[in-house]
């Protein structure tokens, strides 16, 4: 079986989620090896993994549609290789930065992203095809760019001024407003499907 290289682009980004995770990890256990930017080593190199990961998201999907090479493997693999890899980034904010990435709103982040993926299987039952809000688009934007600046530790800029911080605190919570609106809107525009058997 030939792969085709959107869907090889894809399981890349998979493995590299795991390989993000160990750094993280790493980082945490041993918070004081050289500091990059105020990160040290380990924190660094798993952001940048996450850059790299993210990039192969929109990649893929460019590939797969300029090669009208939209298969059935990538559609079940890239929505999956995507959460993961984002709620993974999530929890390791958490975890060492909580009073700016709350708890809260990586649970708002999941719970929608359950809601999203029950309402799609919830269609494909019925052989509908729900096409993406713009909603969600302007969700992952937002999202991957709040996660990239919070992941470098704001480039450095908060070892300038403190205020800096807001930068990546507003990026933050409007990718969480935007995870929110999009979820309500989906929610809406397919609620007969939802309470179609009710």
């Amino acid at each position: 079986m030939n792969m085709t290289l959107a869907n090889k682009i894809t399981i890349s980004r998979f493995l590299l989620i795991p390989v993000m995770v160990v750094f993280m990890t790493l980082s945490t256990i041993f918070p004081d090896q050289n500091e990059i930017l105020g990160m040290n080593i380990f924190h660094f190199i798993a952001a940048i993994i996450f850059v790299i990961a993210a990039a192969t998201d929109f990649l893929d999907g460019y590939i797969a549609r300029k090669r009208n090479e939209i298969t059935t493997f990538g559609k079940f693999l890239d929505p999956i290789a995507d959460k993961v890899l984002v709620i993974s980034a999530m929890i390791y904010l958490v975890t060492i930065m909580p009073k700016r990435v709350m708890v809260w709103t990586v649970v708002v982040v999941i719970m929608r992203e359950f809601l999203v993926t029950g309402i799609r299987l919830l269609a494909m039952e019925r052989g509908k095809v729900i096409a993406a809000s713009p909603y969600g688009k302007l969700k992952t934007i937002f999202t991957m760019i709040a996660l990239i600046v919070l992941l470098f530790n704001d480039f450095g800029l908060t070892n300038v001024h403190q205020n800096f911080e807001w930068i990546g605190n507003i990026l933050w919570y409007v990718a969480i407003a935007l995870t929110i609106i999009s979820g309500v809107d989906y929610f809406i525009k397919n609620k007969e499907i939802v309470f179609e058997s009710v």
